[in-house]
């Protein structure tokens, strides 16, 4: 992820807006119709903590909390995405590493895996960094064989929507990917519960009763 100081600025505040936001087990916690109850399903999710674009520095980033309020309508497990190295916990030094990392189409390490042969639905979590996931998720994502599994995402964004991301997933694990969901990481934040709200609401509509 030499101009004259006013297009800096411009050309900063841009991509702050667009950046908001061995295998073990999974930590406790398809077409386009509805996902059966029977499926055997995760959440797998990449969240950052620190200073977050309009809330502030946090504890917990904003797709974790998405994640959680998931997992407690779905009962669901979930298992959270972590890089070896961490990113800044500045925000804008935060912004320039994911901006670096995407335009070097970087993979970089990750803490763990899992083994993900017997879920058939993978709720995938991210926030949008400059339009995109993550490069953490890629480096996931192209570890696992997800022919013949559904993918659900969701993220948590500040204006950019779900970017261009259901469309590399796509491209990246030939799954079957259902339309997600995408909220602004300061309503996650802030209107926790209407953000629940929406958020059973899609699930509904997903078969999840």
């Amino acid at each position: 992820m030499l101009f004259d100081s006013l297009r800096k600025f411009a050309i900063a505040a841009l991509g702050l807006a667009l950046f908001c936001s061995s295998p073990v087990p999974a930590e406790d916690s398809v077409s386009s119709g509805a996902v059966s109850s029977a499926d055997k399903t995760i959440i797998v999710y990449f969240s950052r903590a620190g200073e977050n674009y309009k809330v502030g520095i946090v504890e917990r980033g904003n797709t974790e909390l998405m994640a959680e309020m998931i997992a407690q309508k779905t009962g669901a497990r979930t298992f959270r995405i972590e890089p070896v190295k961490a990113y800044s916990e500045n925000y804008k030094e935060c912004t320039e590493q994911a901006n670096e990392e995407l335009q070097n189409r970087s993979r970089p390490e990750i803490k763990k895996d899992i083994e993900l042969e017997s879920y058939t639905t993978i709720f995938l979590g991210y926030p949008i960094w400059w339009g995109d996931m993550p490069m953490p998720v890629y480096t996931f994502l192209e570890k696992h064989d997800f022919a013949g599994k559904t993918i659900i995402p969701f993220n948590t964004h500040e204006g950019s929507g779900q970017g261009v991301t259901v469309q590399r997933l796509k491209e990246t694990t030939k799954a079957d990917v259902l339309d997600g969901i995408a909220v602004r990481g300061s309503d996650v934040r802030n209107n926790p519960a209407s953000t629940a709200a929406n958020i059973n609401a899609w699930l509904n509509k997903l078969g999840y009763k």
